[in-house]
């Protein structure tokens, strides 16, 4: 792990309004000395939340290890006890008090430095987005950009969404699961790390209600094409798209610059808009 700020609030000189220390220039990370085994954010995200009280299995996400810059550490300091939570499988999540409201709760797994998140959750003030990623960097821009824009409807988890959906959410507590741009594991022996999986859409299945919608994109279209097969084929979820292929991208998701750059050399973007199916119970012979 990249070393980062904690130097106490009280020895730090105040910041920029952009979050940055002046002393330094916007972007650039700082590093401190922290005494062995101190933590990176003493009161932001840990390194590994759940520890080892699930079992080891092969995991869709390698934690990426990126320096920090000064104004993402303090918004981890300062923001973490308050919009923050480790996924530790050790409780169950209650969204509404998560949220302080009753609103509609969308999961998004994996959200980069989440400028595309903090505009959707700009755009639609009375949807919550439950964010999860590993990389911190990522989390502590998410913070800033949510502090900075006011925006109260993002909270950002950190650790393992597979045991965030199977040991702290309840059933049908979602109203929809974005996966933007999931890691392609483009190589064969790799495929069975990739997200988009059945027993994964299994388990998604439990915890977003009928009716709600799982969104996925990429732009590795080998990975499209797996993911349209397996979410085509299982029973609980079916293709918005009458003509059963991708979606156009639809107005709420956002292009975010890395997306451009890639359409500009040609690569194709593939979204995919399914809806968790309500079954009906069939009665019973002769009733």
């Amino acid at each position: 792990m990249s070393d980062s700020v904690n130097t106490p609030e009280s020895l730090q000189p105040p910041l920029t309004p952009d979050g940055e220390h002046p002393d330094h220039a916007p972007g650039v990370s700082i590093r401190h000395t922290r005494a062995k085994g101190e933590p990176r954010f003493p009161d932001g995200p840990k390194a590994d939340p759940a520890g080892s009280h699930f079992e080891r299995r092969i995991r869709s996400f390698q934690p990426r290890r990126s320096r920090v810059t000064a104004g993402q550490a303090d918004a981890l300091q300062r923001l973490w006890p308050k919009w923050g939570l480790d996924i530790d499988g050790q409780r169950g999540l209650d969204l509404a008090e998560l949220f302080g409201n009753d609103n509609p709760v969308v999961l998004e797994i994996g959200f980069g430095m989440g400028e595309a998140t903090a505009q959707m959750a700009a755009a639609d003030p009375r949807t919550n987005i439950l964010a999860v990623d590993v990389h911190t960097p990522g989390q502590g821009n998410l913070l800033n950009l949510a502090d900075r824009d006011g925006m109260s409807n993002i909270r950002v988890a950190n650790g393992d969404a597979i045991i965030l959906l199977r040991e702290m959410l309840t059933p049908d507590s979602l109203d929809g699961l974005r996966v933007y741009f999931p890691d392609p594991w483009p190589k064969k022996r790799h495929h069975k790390r990739r997200l988009i999986q059945p027993d994964f859409l299994t388990l998604v299945a439990t915890r977003v209600k009928p009716g709600g919608t799982v969104h996925c994109a990429t732009d590795w279209e080998p990975y499209a094409e797996q993911m349209l097969e397996v979410l085509t084929a299982h029973p609980d979820f079916e293709n918005t798209q009458a003509d059963g292929g991708f979606a156009p991208r639809p107005d709420f998701r956002p292009l975010t610059r890395f997306e451009g750059q890639g359409l500009d050399k040609g690569h194709v973007v593939n979204d995919l808009l399914f809806r968790r199916v309500q079954h009906v119970e069939q009665p019973p012979a002769g009733a």
